[in-house]
């Protein structure tokens, strides 16, 4: 079993998604991915993921809706990644659960130190 750390990479725009994907394997992650918001949902409340990406504007559940739906359930942290740059926006988001909010276009350094920030924060916790 690999130790390490699993990310869900949660984003409709394939192109952002496989970028991700390649940055954070090679920093070292494990990651899935996945577009539809209704089975984002379901992988997150069914699998043991250590952080998840999350997009606002999915297909069929939207990103906030699966905040406040893990959040019953779940602490695993979540970094919303998103377009939706509006101050209400990142408010809500993050009165709804996620433990930081990133607007895109985002630079991937620190896209990947929010992620070191939140993980540690996670094990403090």
């Amino acid at each position: 079993m690999s130790d390490r750390r699993k990310i869900l990479i949660v984003e409709d725009e394939a192109r952002i998604a496989r970028f991700v994907q390649l940055e954070l394997r090679h920093e070292g992650f494990e990651t899935a991915i996945e577009s539809n918001g209704r089975v984002a949902l379901d992988k997150i409340l069914h699998e043991k993921f250590d952080l998840v990406l999350l997009d606002v504007m999915l297909p069929e559940l939207d990103g906030m809706q699966i905040c406040k739906q893990v959040r019953r359930t779940s602490k695993v942290p979540i970094i919303m990644l998103t377009a939706k740059d509006e101050i209400s926006d990142k408010v809500n988001g993050l009165d709804i659960g996620a433990n930081d909010y990133m607007t895109k276009p985002f630079a991937m350094p620190e896209l990947l130190a929010r992620i070191r920030a939140t993980l540690r924060d996670a094990i403090q916790n």
